[in-house]
């Protein structure tokens, strides 16, 4: 098995951050980050995908329909 080591100081210090809060080791700090960076990828809907859900649905929704007003209506509305 090989050896991955951390030389960075950013990612040895979150590394750390997350090995403390969580009280693990900072090898498991990384290997749950990463795992959950992979189900999050996985798990993450294409724009396209979301788009076209998104248009689909205010398809389905229709058009407002509109209560059309007769003139009288309207001048009354605007006071004439």
């Amino acid at each position: 098995m090989s050896t991955l080591q951390i030389r960075d100081e950013r990612a040895r210090a979150l590394a750390q951050q997350l090995a403390t809060r969580r009280k693990i080791t900072m090898t498991e700090a990384v290997i749950q980050a990463l795992e959950g960076e992979l189900k999050r990828d996985k798990d993450k809907e294409p724009l396209a995908d979301r788009l076209k859900r998104i248009a689909t649905a205010l398809a389905a929704e229709g058009k407002p329909r509109r209560q059309t007003m007769t003139k009288d209506e309207v001048d009354t509305m605007w006071g004439r």
